[in-house]
């Protein structure tokens, strides 16, 4: 659809297309222009990004795992190369290599 803009018109979304983009009546948009591109996205509602207290601890313990790794040094990188990279995890792969186990014959 095209519209023309002039300068005492107000720049209107029709109908068809706010529908398309799934706005609802009332919702709050943004606007971000850049480059002669206006984009219009929905506000976040604070539910948008809300998390139940379980889900919350969940993620709470994680990022600490997560950081008591970092303080431990139990991670690796960051590589310059993918050649880089790919050594390592072949030099990891070799440490945890297991014996072959012997299976008796049926």
């Amino acid at each position: 659809m095209t519209v023309i803009v002039r300068n005492q018109t107000p720049l209107v979304v029709p109908t068809s297309v706010r529908r398309k983009a799934g706005f609802r009546n009332g919702q709050e948009v943004e606007f971000k222009a850049s480059d002669g591109v206006i984009t219009i996205v929905p506000k976040p509602t604070k539910d948008d990004d809300a998390y139940t207290p379980e889900q919350r601890r969940l993620i709470d313990a994680r990022l600490a795992e997560g950081l008591a790794d970092l303080k431990a040094g139990r991670v690796h990188g960051p590589f310059a190369t993918h050649k880089e990279f790919i050594a390592s995890l072949h030099a990891e792969a070799r440490k945890l290599k297991r014996k072959r186990t012997v299976r008796s014959a049926r």
